[in-house]
């Protein structure tokens, strides 16, 4: 069984516009849960483990970690951060006009 790297499948994915589109809306959510991921590893712990200290489920965890969790809270990732000693960063980017999405 041939395997593929994730890393090539998503280089050609990425070739397509549309897809290209997409992928780079959702880049501040997988930003977030790729942090979250690093984090919680470099302390050696499980999505469990992270979860008891934030004062959370594991699924939540899970959820964040996933880069598709829709409506997380400030309030979730202030949890979190504080469990992992860190503390969540928001900002605002201008988008060029009709590109901006509403959920």
């Amino acid at each position: 069984m041939k395997t593929h790297d994730y890393n090539d499948i998503l280089a050609e994915e990425l070739r397509d516009p549309a897809f290209q589109q997409e992928y780079d809306a959702l880049e501040g959510e997988f930003a977030v849960a790729e942090e979250v991921i690093r984090l919680r590893r470099a302390k050696g712990w499980t999505q469990k483990e992270l979860a008891e200290r934030a004062c959370t489920s594991q699924p939540a965890i899970a959820r964040l970690e996933s880069g598709n969790y829709r409506n997380v809270t400030l309030s979730f990732l202030r949890r979190v951060g504080k469990a992992l000693d860190a503390v969540p960063v928001v900002s605002m980017h201008v988008v060029q006009s009709g590109s901006a999405q509403h959920a």
